[in-house]
């Protein structure tokens, strides 16, 4: 019987590469942190109609890409396709607004979509997002876009591309579809099929064809910017000065459109040399009416999402490295020197230190040449004249330095240790 493998469309997150994600993960949280954001953990899964009525029936997500089934219960269920819907379900379930003022929230995990897999893009991938709520003001909508460049940045990752657009209000948005329809009509025999069929469920998502002839079409299109109303303009033009004031580079993209009906007014995508045509790490906008369309009381609010494989696939084209130095590996030979061994790690490990400990038992010759592999600074060794002695032999694996330290003293010399770690790391850095 052969072995199973994992589903088409997921994969497997080896220990090699999870250093990158806790390097991602660790550098968002403690900037969301810094911006005052708090995190939400929401279900995986959640009810379909949250999906189908946040999201809209007609986009490509719920039309083509959920992973909808029925459970026991005959319930319609749906595993998430992004973040932000159980956020805002979760912000008028629990009251949120009622705490007034504005909510700053944030979530990481993992989103379903079924779309083709393909390098930065799988049936599993995962997200961090964050979400404004509760004010109009343009300075939350340039707070999120900067605090995603300040993320990027943070990660090294400096050669991005920032395009922005206003989708306008509802109003807006409804008379720059009609003239889009109009131009539309004239070449819709040159439309690709997809594009013809988006004609008349929802035609702004031609623009965002990946098709060469509509694109060359839509080139030509009627730009939404003129259809913007007064209010409209000013946010838009508010925003535009604010990402200038704060030194901020970006792109005006007339057909940017994302992919989701709720949003609203501003959006925006940051655009990543080096990933083809899975360029777009990181994406949102304002959706000042998806809380009252999930039943909540009128909530202005505004957010993006980041992917994550795609980011950290970047990371590691870049070769960027990732500092995960073992400080000791310890060799023991013999019964006694093996107990004492597993005593003296755990007590280090008490005492701050990454300790990896040889559990082959085999010859010493062989545990030390395992010792110089493991990217350890130094080596604890121990045979049956140290466990005799109650002593250990303590090397220095880049100098050869070797030096006999009594057992007892290792938890009193926990800070000598600790400097001489930090010389070695800084030697073999330079």
């Amino acid at each position: 019987m052969g072995f199973i493998q994992v589903s088409r469309g997921t994969r497997d997150i080896l220990p090699d590469e999870v250093i990158y994600w806790q390097h991602v993960e660790a550098t968002a949280r403690q900037l969301l942190h810094q911006a005052a954001y708090r995190e939400l953990r929401t279900p995986i899964f959640e009810q379909t109609n949250l999906f189908e009525r946040g999201i809209g029936e007609a986009t490509d997500v719920v039309g083509k890409e959920m992973y909808t089934f029925k459970d026991r219960g005959d319930r319609s269920i749906t595993l998430r396709p992004e973040g932000t819907a159980g956020a805002v379900r979760s912000f008028i379930e629990n009251k949120l607004h009622a705490q007034g003022g504005v909510q700053r929230l944030w979530y990481i995990g993992p989103m379903f979509r079924y779309e083709r897999p393909q390098a930065g893009r799988q049936r599993q991938f995962h997200q961090i997002g964050l979400e404004c709520l509760g004010s109009t003001d343009a300075r939350a909508d340039a707070e999120v876009i900067a605090i995603a460049s300040q993320l990027l940045n943070a990660l090294g990752v400096s050669e991005w591309k920032l395009s922005l657009n206003s989708l306008g209000t509802t109003e807006d948005r409804q008379r720059y579809r009609e003239a889009l329809v109009n131009y539309l009509n004239d070449y819709k025999d040159d439309l690709d099929t997809d594009s013809q069929d988006r004609l008349k469920r929802n035609p702004l998502r031609i623009l965002d064809s990946k098709d060469p002839q509509t694109q060359h079409i839509a080139q030509s299109a009627p730009s939404i910017l003129n259809y913007l109303g007064p209010d409209s303009k000013k946010h838009f033009d508010q925003v535009q000065q604010l990402l200038t004031d704060l030194g901020i580079d970006y792109q005006l993209t007339p057909s940017l459109v994302r992919g989701l009906d709720y949003y609203t007014h501003t959006a925006f995508e940051f655009e990543l040399d080096g990933l083809g045509s899975q360029a777009t790490v990181c994406g949102g906008g304002r959706y000042d009416g998806l809380v009252s369309e999930l039943g909540g009381p009128e909530t202005p609010a505004v957010g993006w999402a980041i992917g994550m494989e795609r980011l950290i696939m970047l990371l590691q084209n870049a070769e960027i490295a990732l500092n995960q130095s073992l400080d000791f590996y310890c060799v023991a030979r013999g019964p006694e020197a093996e107990a004492q061994a597993l005593l003296i790690c755990q007590n280090l490990r008490k005492n701050g230190f990454s300790v990896e400990m040889d559990l082959s038992g085999s010859a010493f010759g062989k545990q030390l040449k395992r010792a110089n592999r493991s990217g350890a600074i130094a080596c604890l060794i121990l045979g049956d004249t140290e466990a005799c002695d109650r002593t250990v032999q303590l090397k220095w694996l880049a100098s050869g330095e070797q030096e006999s330290i009594a057992q007892a003293d290792l938890s009193d010399l926990t800070s000598q240790l600790q400097n001489k770690l930090n010389a070695a790391k800084a030697n073999s850095s330079t």
